[in-house]
């Protein structure tokens, strides 16, 4: 096949997977990864095995953050555990049953609120204060999310130019 079609390919790819750390439609990372992975071994390239491998710990870390981030931000935000609880139920059921692009992110917020809620119904505040936490969280996840996807990006750019 031709270099430049799978450069070409592998680019798009990239591109995509970042657009993916911000619209949860596409599988960020998990795109880069593939046109990554299509770039190092559908051409010729020189480019170091080493990358690949720090590029997939890196993704399996961010899947893994994903999940993680807005519960313990929720806790430091006041939440309790019942709101970080809900956050990871929150998201797997807005995941799967709202049918909005968006639908994970509604879920999470909803289900930490009303963790919270069922936690200490006369706390509003502080149900608010712990959707805030995780809200924060997901920008952090989608901040480490945005740079590695990036960082792969520029690692192929970079290759392309060089050779």
């Amino acid at each position: 096949m031709d270099t430049g079609l799978i450069q070409t390919a592998s680019i798009i790819l990239l591109i995509l997977g970042i657009l993916g750390t911000f619209l949860p439609v596409l599988p960020g990372l998990l795109l880069s990864l593939c046109g990554l992975l299509i770039y190092k071994f559908g051409t010729d390239t020189p480019l170091s095995m080493v990358y690949i491998w720090i590029f997939v710990l890196l993704t399996a870390v961010s899947v893994v953050l994903n999940y993680v981030i807005p519960a313990k931000t929720n806790r430091k935000y006041g939440g309790t555990r019942w709101g970080s609880i809900g956050s990871v139920i929150g998201t797997l059921i807005g995941m799967f049953f709202i049918p909005l692009p968006f639908g994970f992110l509604i879920g999470m917020f909803a289900g930490v609120f009303i963790g919270e809620l069922l936690h200490d119904a006369s706390d509003r505040k502080k149900a608010w204060n712990s959707t805030k936490g995780a809200f924060i969280g997901f920008l952090y996840g989608t901040a480490f999310n945005f740079i590695v996807g990036l960082a792969m990006f520029l690692v192929v750019v970079i290759d392309i130019i060089k050779n």
